[in-house]
């Protein structure tokens, strides 16, 4: 049987949902493959390439397309919203494409960052600093995200936490943050005018 990229990074992305980030090793990987390890090299140049293509398999779901032009927050909006959802739909998402992210392996995080950059510019703010505004949005979600994963795991193992601001409802407390940050943009844009 030939071995496929997109078998390896099928085969990867079950052990990710199965076992998590900490047991999604080239070894157990080429062991489910039944292929020996070497063999995965052949796809993969290392370990951070592979993962690379696993978060953008997590990323799929993730609509970067242009949102209609003048509707900038609207677009922040719907894309984290969308990265978010993306995220907590595969075990240590979060994880998973903050470090892919971080060592620049993943090709669909590059494209969500792209769409950010376009709606801060559209929302006024200067070449120069679009980049950065659309990071700190992306940190963010991704801060969030893992937060909030690390809390579910918590949860589902059974640990007794202390009752904190965390119990309410995340979806609303993300989109909190998410509006704090659009409004901290369209008055970071008003200045520069």
């Amino acid at each position: 049987m030939q071995l496929h990229k997109r078998d390896v990074v099928d085969v990867a992305t079950s052990l990710l949902d199965d076992y998590g980030m900490a047991d999604l090793s080239m070894r157990r990987l080429a062991r489910e493959l039944n292929v020996s390890p070497g063999a995965l090299y052949w796809h993969f140049a290392n370990k951070q390439q592979l993962l690379g293509a696993v978060a953008d398999r997590v990323l799929t779901a993730v609509d970067t397309a242009s949102a209609d032009p003048g509707d900038w927050q609207l677009g922040i909006g719907s894309l984290c919203t969308q990265l978010r959802d993306a995220l907590l739909s595969h075990t240590d998402g979060a994880e998973l494409v903050s470090a892919s992210f971080a060592a620049g392996q993943s090709r669909a995080m590059g494209e969500v960052l792209g769409r950010l950059s376009a709606a801060a510019r559209e929302a006024g703010v200067g070449s120069t600093q679009a980049e950065l505004a659309a990071r700190t949005i992306v940190y963010y979600v991704l801060g969030f995200t893992a937060d909030e994963q690390s809390r579910l795991q918590w949860d589902a193992a059974g640990a007794d936490l202390v009752e904190t601001v965390w119990d309410e409802d995340p979806s609303a407390r993300f989109a909190f943050g998410l509006r704090l940050l659009i409004s901290g943009i369209s008055v970071h844009s008003r200045s520069d005018a």
